[in-house]
């Protein structure tokens, strides 16, 4: 693709949706840097999220989230995935619509259960009940997510590179992003 990015293109969603296979995929495309908030923070930090979770409580972690992605759209536009719980947060999603533009990686219930149900490293799923904790969590956060400026669904039969192209659909949609 021969357009230059002006803005940091931000995947949010629930674990599970693709954000950071598709965000990979669409910064190829791009041509530009991916970046995962949830690397950066591991790396800051010198510990796994589960660890930060463990050590130091979710609203720790949420804190040091906020400023690490005030951080990284403070830089040169790239694609960025950021954590599960980050856009919940309203000066959170203020700054990233200000100073880039969310893609809202949509997934039904099914398909993100299908994907995190063996995984270990989700500290927010290690309930009695992981499915229904991640149902509840579904019905929590898409309000906040509904708030993104854009939506892409990320359904089951598509493959990153589908997803990541109909990524790319929906920004040739907003004429400040691309140039």
């Amino acid at each position: 693709m021969t357009a230059r990015l002006k803005k940091t293109v931000v995947m949010v969603g629930m674990m599970g949706a693709g954000k950071s296979a598709v965000g990979r995929e669409l910064a190829r495309i791009l041509g530009v840097d991916f970046v995962d908030s949830d690397a950066e923070i591991e790396t800051a930090a010198n510990a796994t999220i589960s660890e930060i979770f463990a050590r130091d409580g979710e609203a720790f972690f949420r804190d040091k989230e906020a400023r690490v992605i005030a951080r990284l759209l403070g830089s040169t536009p790239s694609v960025l995935s950021v954590g599960g719980g980050a856009f919940l947060r309203a000066d959170t999603r203020a700054l990233i619509s200000e100073l880039g533009v969310s893609v809202w990686l949509k997934a039904d219930l099914e398909t993100l259960w299908q994907r995190v149900r063996r995984k270990d490293s989700r500290p927010l799923l290690r309930t009695a009940n992981p499915r229904a904790t991640l149902a509840g969590l579904m019905a929590e956060r898409e309000p906040s997510y509904a708030q993104a400026d854009l939506m892409v669904d990320a359904r089951p039969e598509y493959t990153i590179e589908d997803t990541a192209q109909k990524t790319v659909e929906a920004i040739l949609t907003r004429p400040d992003v691309l140039h």
